[in-house]
Order: structure tokens, then sequence, then C-alpha cells
């Protein structure tokens, strides 16, 4: 800043940075200079010491107020308003240098602010918009000496001097209880940390709007669930390389013997929400919670990391490491040892597999983290995107075991949308060779019994790799899944709905597990069930293109074909919406309506959803089609054909001697 005599400090919730810099911005615009740590702060910065320097030399202070600063009882822009109100006592009572803003409906009377706050008048900036008003008096404030703490036009509200018929203000919890992550003890703090958490770890408020399942069981005290960590890079681009790292600590935690860990989909569900710890903990069923941030600068990283127990928001350990790039997997080491050595539980010998899905070359693992995460978007382009990067990877390093794993199942996924049979063949080949360079890699036999299952039909070679990859690592949820879905390829219903069920005890947000529960629920007749677990895997995920799928198959097989047609209409994938709409239009008589649907459908997508027309026609009563369709599937290799033993949209088939044949055709048992 060049000037920070007449500087304005913004003190706001992490939660509110887009209101903070909306408002930073309006300020500017106006030549205003402002104090904003995202823009300002630079790495080596003395956090801590700045802080105070600026607050103490700063002309105007803005503390931000919502709801977000209200749910917290702890955080460090408590400790900024303290510390603002600590220098007015040094000041003329009429100095103007509090400038309270109210960002959204938070109530005046019942904010938790201290009580120098509301000696003066308050500003409302919904989101931090419309601060022209503001910014003229934030302007005329500096260019004066005005003394008296105005207020504006702009929705401003003054309050009692007193504190009579206004809340308490809170005291200021212990430094030893608040949410910075390098906290390791009172004066330690300045000695040496300079991170703070508060605006480096987004905190959670509010729960998400459908409440995700848990059972009603007691909580394992040795239970962790590890939450996304934050990317605190300059640029913010490194959020791959962030959540890369969570989920390497939930691998390895994972591996830990008597540990609980929750799986990745249920911890980063909560990303970006507004969610309390203990609301979090209280979701996932665990008794701990672990989170932190990352700070990618060039070839040095710096992380946080910081364990709390959720039930009284004790920091059981908190540790801040910098390191070389390169180190990046010691550093994984030493936090997954520090978080077992504070829950006091025996690591497994688990070295060999960890070092499988390693690398010492660091742009091959950067290629990986971001192949996976654009796998974990499960569109199209994502998987695209994902072959891209897991190519990268092991150009780079040729005996990267766990990027061939994930360059298997991402090439197996983006040839159902492309070309089927050279995709397959590709994916069959990255596994193999994961397999070859990491025998004790889980992830080499769970992708290469996807390709069994999904192309081959070796069913019997399906199960044997999936039934390894359960052995070696028991606790992934994905794999357990995936373990369901072999085993009902070949009818085992009850087998496969209790590894679902192991699925969703460690990932209880996990949509795929829900969504696949009820598919095998429906397959065996069970719509009450399935519904329920429909209804789960919508309120994790609304906009999930196979859960609606499901629910559209749902309402067509229990007769509810309004409500089939609406949920067709939601479907994100063009051949699945055909089909639905083509059987419901003929369930509904309109014979017209349904050839239309059923003719698009195999003008535009015979070439890779034969299976789908095959229903259609089935569905329709029209036998001779239905198996002409299924030959086809046979021939192209469609996915959708290890549903044919148990799919209940050719139920019109069941009992014929022609299907009978095709199931001993294809090795299913009859």
């Amino acid at each position: 800043m060049s000037d920070p005599g007449r500087a304005v400090f913004l003190s706001y919730a992490s939660q509110d940075a887009p209101a903070a810099e909306r408002l930073c911005n309006a300020l500017r615009s106006a030549g205003v200079e402002v104090w904003f740590d995202q823009s300002e702060l630079r790495g080596g910065d003395t956090w801590d010491a700045l802080i105070r320097q600026q607050i103490k030399g700063c002309y105007l202070f803005v503390p931000m107020i919502s709801a977000n600063t209200q749910s917290r009882e702890e955080g460090y822009f408590r400790r900024e308003w303290n510390l603002a109100v600590a220098r007015t006592l040094d000041m003329a009572g009429a100095r103007a240098f509090l400038l309270p803003v109210v960002i959204d409906g938070t109530s005046d009377s019942q904010a938790l602010v201290p009580e120098k706050f509301r000696e003066v008048q308050w500003t409302r900036l919904p989101g931090g918009r419309s601060a022209d008003a503001f910014v003229e008096n934030v302007r005329r404030l500096l260019s004066s000496d005005a003394t008296t703490p105005a207020g504006t036009s702009v929705g401003s509200s003054a309050l009692p001097t007193s504190s009579t018929g206004a809340a308490s203000t809170r005291s200021m919890p212990s430094a030893s209880r608040s949410l910075v992550p390098w906290i390791v003890g009172g004066l330690l703090i300045l000695a040496t940390g300079y991170i703070v958490a508060d605006k480096i770890l987004a905190s959670k408020h509010a729960m998400p709007a459908a409440e995700a399942p848990t059972a009603a069981t007691a909580i394992p005290e040795k239970s962790v669930a590890v939450l996304p960590f934050v990317d605190m890079s300059e640029k913010k681009d490194q959020e791959y390389f962030s959540d890369g790292l969570s989920e390497e600590l939930i691998d390895l935690l994972a591996r830990t013997q008597g540990l609980q860990v929750i799986a990745r989909t249920s911890s980063f569900y909560f990303k970006g929400k507004q969610v309390t710890i203990a609301e979090i903990a209280k979701t996932l069923n665990v008794a701990n919670v672990l989170e932190g941030s990352v700070r990618k600068a060039g070839n040095t990283i710096r992380v946080t990391a910081q364990l709390i127990r959720a039930k009284d928001g004790v920091h059981l350990w908190s540790e801040t490491y910098d390191r070389s790039i390169k180190d990046v997997f010691k550093v994984q080491d030493e936090i997954s040892a520090a978080v077992v050595a504070a829950l006091k539980v025996q690591l497994l010998p688990t070295a060999a597999t960890a070092d499988a899905a390693r690398t010492a070359n660091t742009e091959a693992h950067n290629q990986y983290l971001l192949g996976r995460q654009f796998y974990n978007r499960t569109t199209r382009e994502g998987f695209r995107r994902a072959v891209e990067f897991y190519r990268k990877a092991v150009e780079l390093d040729p005996e990267y075991a766990a990027a061939y794993a994930g360059l298997s199942e991402s090439e197996m996924y983006l040839a159902e949308f492309t070309d089927f049979g050279a995709g397959f063949q590709r994916g069959l080949t990255a596994a193999d060779k994961a397999i070859a360079l990491a025998p004790n890699l889980a992830d080499g036999y769970a992708a290469r019994a996807l390709v069994r299952n999904d192309y081959l039909f070796d069913f019997v070679g399906a199960q044997a790799d999936i039934e390894k990859a359960v052995a070696i690592n028991p606790g992934d949820s994905h794999i357990q899944t995936r373990y369901a879905e072999v085993l009902d390829t070949v009818n085992r219903a009850a087998d496969a709905e209790a590894a679902l069920r192991k699925a969703i005890e460690v990932d209880p947000l996990s949509s795929e597990a829900w969504q696949t529960l009820a598919r095998v629920q429906m397959s065996h007749g069970q719509f009450a069930a399935a519904r329920a677990s429909i209804e789960r895997a919508i309120d994790i995920d609304p906009g999930n293109g196979f859960t609606q799928t499901y629910s559209a198959e749902l309402e067509l097989l229990q007769g509810r074909i309004p409500e089939a047609l609406a949920a067709a209409g939601k479907i994100g994938f063009e051949e699945q919406r055909l089909m639905f709409q083509a059987m419901a239009e003929h369930t509904l008589g309109h014979s017209q309506e349904s050839d239309k649907a059923l003719g698009e459908l195999v003008a535009m997508y015979a070439h890779n959803a034969a299976y789908q027309v095959a229903e259609a026609y089935a569905w329709r009563g029209e036998k001779h089609k239905a198996y002409e369709w299924l030959e086809r599937s046979d021939q192209q290799r469609d996915g959708g054909l290890i549903l044919v033993e148990t799919d209940p949209l050719l139920r019109g088939l069941r009992g014929d001697g022609e299907f009978k044949a095709f199931l001993r055709k294809m090795k299913l048992p009859e």
C-alpha cells in the first residue's frame, strides 16, 4: 500500500471473501487504499505481525458482519475485531474509525459483535453490492479531518450506545481453541506461525438441504473424515493439487488397522458448503476431522494440517510443513503418521502398497492429480481430459502404476461415448500394465475387473480380479461398489447388496453407491426400498444423470407414467431419455409419439446404445426386434449387457427359450 496511514482495513470471515472482494474493488476504483488479504498477502510474510501492523496503522476499520461471522464463536476475524476495538481506547471519542457493514439479513440486535461496534451506525450492503454511497462516505472521511463516526444513506441503522436490550457479546475464546491451523500453543504462534486458517480454511456452517444418511449407531472413537484441503496458492490454480493431497491422505489412512476412514465422495461432499465441523462429523458418523490447506509456489509447497476432535473442538494435533515439491509424498506420510499417533492406532505394513501409487517424477505426479480431478467429474469431457492427463503421466514415468490404473478406467468410460472396441482394448492394456508394475495395488485389479465384466463378458475373471482388489483394500467404497456390480451381473443380489452396504458405511454420501443399490433393489422387485435409495441419491446429487435414469425406470416399473416422463426429461444422457420416452408413451397408448422417440434413438445412437434399443422393443412387446438388438449389443460389446440377467425392463422376455439361450451364450445363469 502506498499510504497505509490513509487506508481502509477490511475484516471478514473467509466464507464472505466474494462480498469482501466486491467491496474492495469498489473502494479501489474510487482511489481508496484497501488492505485486503487475498490480494496483498505474499509468501514469507509474517501474517500475524502484518495484521497487527495494518490494524494499528489503518485510518478506517470495516468489519463485515454476516451469518458466517454470526455462526462462528471462534475465528481470526474476531481477533481482528478485538484489535480494532483496543485501538479505539487510545482515540478521541469522536474519531471516526469503526465502519461496520452488514452484508446479509443478520439482525442488528442479535449480532455477536464487540459492544464498541454498537456505538456507531452500521451500513447494510447485501453481498457487498450497491456500495456507491458507502464508498463516497469513506472518501469523505479519508479526505477530511472528520471526527464523527458517520453513517450512510444506504440502509444504515443506528444502534443504541448502551448494551441494554441487545444481545451480549461473547468473550473472545482462548486462542488455543481457535481455527488457526498453525496453533501449536500460545507463544509459538507469534514465533513461527504466519498462515491463518480462518483465511485459509473455509469453515462449514449450514447443513445441506437434504440431510445425508448416517446409521444411528455409536460413533467410533477411532474414526476420521479428511476434508478437502484448501488451495491457498496466490493464483488459486492449484485446487487439483490440494484435492489430490486430500485424496491420497484418505487412501493412506484407509490402510490403517483399527482406523475407520470416510471415503472421498462423502468427505468432498462438503466442499464449498457452509457447514460446521460438528455437523460434518455428525453427518458422517465420525469422531474426528482432519482439515488443512496447501500453498504451492514454484517448486515449494506449504502444507498446513490439523486434526480436530468434533465433540468439543479440541485440536488433537496440528503442524505446518514447508518442503520442496519433490517431498510431497514424505509430507503425506508424516501427516498420516501424526494422525494415527494422535488417535493411538497401529499402522499396517503398507509401504509396498503406498509406493506402488507413487512416482519420483514431480511432473508425472502433477499430471496424475489432474487426471484424477477430471475423472471425478464423471462427464464425457471429464473422461476425455482425464485420459489426456493420465497419458501424460505415464509418458513421463512409464512405471507409474497408479496412473495406468486411472488411465484404464478413464479409457473405459470414454469408450462408452466414442470408439467401443479400441477404447476398451486400451483400457485392458493399461489395467494389465498397472497390475504388472504393482501387484499389491488394488486399483489395477479393480480397473481390469471393469474391463472384463463390461467388455469382455469374462465374469469369472472379473470376479477374481475384484475379489483380489477387495482383499487388498476392503475399506475402499468405490471398490466395494464395483464388487457389487460384478456380483449383480451373475444374479448374486444378496451379496451385491451386502457389498453396497459396506460401501455406504465408509462413504455414506456416495451417490454412486446409493444409485447402484437402487438398481439392484429394482432388479429384484424391491420397489419400496429402491425408492428410498433413489431419493437418497437424488438428495446427495440431484443433477446426476445416472440417478435420474434409475428414477425414471422405477416410475415406469410402478406404472407412474407421468412421473416417469418427468424424470426422463431430467436425464443428461439423450439415449436414455429417448428410450424412456418411447416406453412411457407406448404405455400411455401414444403409438406415434413412442415410434418417434424410438426412431430417433435408433437413428442417432444405434452405434453405442443397441442395448437401450433392445430394452425399448422388449417393453413394447416386440420380441423379435428385441432379440435382434440384443444380438447387436453382443456384437458391439455393449456394456449394458451386464444387466441382461436381472434387467426388469426385459421382463417380457423372461421364460422364452430364446432368452435362456442368449443367457447361456453370455455364460450367465438362467
